[in-house]
């Protein structure tokens, strides 16, 4: 067994050792001596979805594959999101997400507190880490499989409707009787032929009005005009970087343009816990102009800020100019992985080159470079990857295309909620990023946010088990809990953390009783699902009060 342990070489002997141990207690096979492994369930990321499917699934007695390509189970709470519970959505948390907000509190010596509208968890990316680490070790039933991904050709064998056996790049087969997709970028649901989408597919197809190309947009709207030409003032001359060419288009349009990622980065200023942010090699000054521009111009730029226990950050990006790389992850979704590699690996030079350019460029005035230096990357986070997010905040990738699909009806206010067999409970608004940053009447423009943060305009809904399964005629044993059937607005509802975990312990349920009853996935009677959800804690209904607490913590 051969155990690979990264880039540690910018941390300290002691965090060495540390990582080192813990990698050894807990990474378990990059490769096992054996070529095929034959369990109950595969599931496909190790995601905040992931984990919480392989733990339902074993303590229903079956055996489990889980599978993280990154080598970190737990998605974005081990990666550096951390506030992720707003507009008193811990309400509806229940079962084993509901377990991990406890158990990563009580490291703290705290309690979590689900009924307070204004409660959120505070916690570190590592404490998180090592919360779900023990949470999964606990289980007897489930392998952990490190650091590879499913084939990108031939990836997926079928017989029929159904998946027969996955192969993975390390070479390893894998044969279950049921699998799930938790995944954000659904590669498993591509390779095995469901229908997907991961554009935004414009209001006409759903009746929607949120979707597509947006005409109008002030939020996180540039509140200063700044140039986006080379030669200022000059067209000919060509775009800044960040900014895309191309028209605005007509309201409501599709458009291959998605929401933009991020990293969310944890930083300290704690002297005797700091590295600092080093200047990047290909790092280069003009990269950064339209915050240079931004800057002149008088406009306020995002700064870090202790957000999170021991004094680090979560420094997320939703401004009008910050991390967000408008436009520049429209192939994610749907290109090969070198591609998805690529621009992975452009928003991590970029991010560390925008940290040491406001730390350090003389065109960033005093005020500014006060607030981002002193700030350097925490020795206790990611040991194996330079100290820096081992994952990119991947916000819309590919979406399952099923009979039941989510739009913007499910979330507004005033349409009836019908759904009658509930596995989650989405509790957000619409929320999708800005796409594109074009250039509009001569100025930059940000182009596509849709954030419908007014209580009286969205409320919580009830998630169907029918969005979680494919159609039958393409396939009969396969889940997903990430990337559900629904369109682009539908989706902005259900992406967050805390849903994420709570649908991910009802397919790893609905798995387990498709083997136990030995039915198609779509086939389970929800009479049987919801006792078995309800067994385990899962909170499968709203709240009669939900208006007064969503306006309370508006």
């Amino acid at each position: 067994m051969r155990i690979t342990i990264g880039n540690t070489k910018r941390a300290p002997l002691k965090y060495q050792i540390v990582i080192t141990l813990f990698l050894c207690c807990y990474m378990g096979f990059s490769k096992p001596d054996q070529d095929l492994i034959t369990k109950d369930i595969c599931i496909l990321g190790g995601s905040e979805a992931g984990f919480t499917a392989a733990i339902q699934a074993a303590r229903l007695g079956k055996s489990v594959v889980l599978i993280e390509p990154t080598g970190h189970p737990g998605g974005m709470v081990v990666e550096g999101l951390g506030k992720d519970i707003r507009f008193g959505s811990a309400r509806v948390i229940g079962g084993i997400a509901r377990e991990f907000y406890i158990q990563v509190e009580q490291h703290y010596g705290l309690e979590a507190d689900f009924e307070n509208p204004a409660w959120y968890s505070k916690y570190e990316p590592s404490v998180a880490e090592r919360t779900i680490e023990a949470m999964l070790a606990k289980e007897k039933n489930i392998l952990l499989i490190r650091k590879t991904r499913i084939r990108e050709t031939n990836g997926v064998e079928k017989e029929g409707q159904r998946i027969a056996k996955i192969i993975l790049e390390n070479g390893l087969e894998i044969m279950a009787q049921v699998f799930i997709d938790a995944s954000i970028e659904g590669h498993l649901i591509h390779f095995a032929g469901i229908t997907t989408e991961t554009i935004r597919e414009g209001n006409a197809k759903y009746k929607e009005t949120l979707n597509g190309i947006q005409e109008k947009n002030t939020f996180r709207q540039f509140q200063i005009k700044v140039d986006p030409y080379l030669i200022e003032g000059d067209p000919s001359s060509g775009l800044i970087k960040t900014v895309q060419p191309g028209a605005l288009g007509a309201h409501g349009e599709a458009s291959k343009f998605i929401q933009g990622f991020c990293y969310r980065m944890c930083l300290t200023r704690d002297p005797d816990n700091l590295i600092p942010i080093e200047k990047p090699e290909n790092y280069k000054s003009d990269t950064y102009e339209i915050y240079k521009r931004y800057l002149k111009e008088g406009g306020t730029l995002f700064a870090p800020y202790p957000n999170r226990h021991n004094g680090k950050t979560d420094v997320g990006s939703w401004h009008d100019l910050s991390a967000n790389l408008y436009g520049e992850n429209w192939a994610y979704p749907s290109w090969d992985y070198k591609t998805q590699d690529s621009i992975v690996q452009y928003h991590r030079d970029f991010t560390l080159g925008l940290i040491w350019f406001l730390q350090n460029d003389p065109s960033v005035d005093t005020a500014t470079r006060e607030k981002w230096q002193g700030w350097g990357l925490p020795k206790d986070e990611f040991l194996d990857n330079g100290h820096w997010p081992r994952r990119l905040y991947i916000r819309s990738a590919r979406r399952m295309v099923s009979d039941y699909v989510i739009t913007e009806y499910d979330t507004h206010i005033n349409n009836r909620d019908t759904i009658s067999d509930p596995v989650a409970i989405a509790w957000w608004p619409p929320d999708m990023h800005h796409a594109r940053r074009i250039v509009k009447d001569g100025y930059a423009y940000n182009e596509g946010f849709t954030h419908v943060g007014d209580s009286k305009s969205w409320k919580p809904f009830r998630i169907s088990f029918k969005a979680t399964v494919p159609k039958k005629n393409e396939c009969t044993n396969l889940l997903t809990p990430t990337c559900l059937s629904s369109s682009y607005v539908g989706y902005g509802s259900i992406r967050i953390v805390p849903t994420f975990m709570v649908l991910g312990q009802s397919t790893g349920a609905i798995a387990a009783l498709a083997i136990d009853k030995k039915m198609d996935v779509q086939d389970i009677p929800y009479g049987l699902l919801q006792e078995v959800l309800t067994t385990y804690h899962q909170i499968l209904e709203i709240p009669r009060n939900w208006l007064e607490i969503i306006s309370s913590n508006n």
